[in-house]
């Protein structure tokens, strides 16, 4: 399972081989380390801890848990895989190079927040006429009916908008720059710039 944890720069376009423009999406990928590596035998099951950044104000348990890795990363994130290659040790860092030009990848990250929205925004309901009498412009409207005298769940209304964590799969790696650490992907990503995204290798 090929996996990084990245933080997004911002959107840009670059000139494909048949002369058309292409959207894409900058991520600063700095080397991650392994920071742990969990097996069935004494945790239950097989992943890898993933690091990314460096946490100058780490407790001491963290400082403990990441002591044979070298360095307290900021960002942690645990990557599942159904074999641990016997290569790989504590310590070792991921480099952007681990994805080549052409793969496709998942994409995860956290939505922009939007704070307390209304319907029109969140749900993208109609305006109400703004002419011959009519008072109600971004009002929702009637809400339920007289029985069963309650509001069904899931029922479309103002409420918290974005903060999600949202997963875009299948993305296409166009741009990889070692010297810059910097991977490109085709369209956009969720989240805003500074964001924390993770990229896996797509199924």
């Amino acid at each position: 399972m090929k996996a990084l944890i990245t933080r997004k720069i911002g959107m840009t376009s670059v000139i494909g081989e048949n002369g058309e423009a292409i959207a894409i999406t900058l991520l600063s990928a700095t080397p991650n380390v392994i920071g742990h590596i969990k097996d069935e035998a004494k945790d239950g099951y097989q992943a890898l801890q993933l690091g990314f950044g460096e946490d100058k104000k780490a407790g001491k348990a963290k400082q403990g848990h990441f002591k044979a890795a070298g360095i307290i990363p900021k960002i942690i994130r645990e990557i599942r895989v159904s074999e641990i290659d016997e290569n790989i040790s504590v310590g070792e860092k991921l480099s952007a190079d681990i994805f080549n030009v052409g793969d496709s990848v998942d994409v995860t990250g956290i939505t922009k927040g939007k704070g307390f929205a209304g319907t029109i925004k969140r749900h993208n309901f109609k305006r109400g006429r703004k002419t011959h009498g009519g008072r109600s412009y971004r009002r929702p409207g009637s809400i339920g009916s007289m029985y069963p005298q309650r509001i069904f769940k899931g029922k479309k209304m103002a409420g918290h908008m974005g903060a999600d964590q949202v997963t875009v799969k299948r993305l296409k790696v166009e741009l990889v720059d070692m010297d810059l650490n910097v991977i490109g992907l085709r369209g956009a990503v969720p989240g805003p710039r500074k964001g924390i995204v993770m990229l896996k290798e797509a199924k």
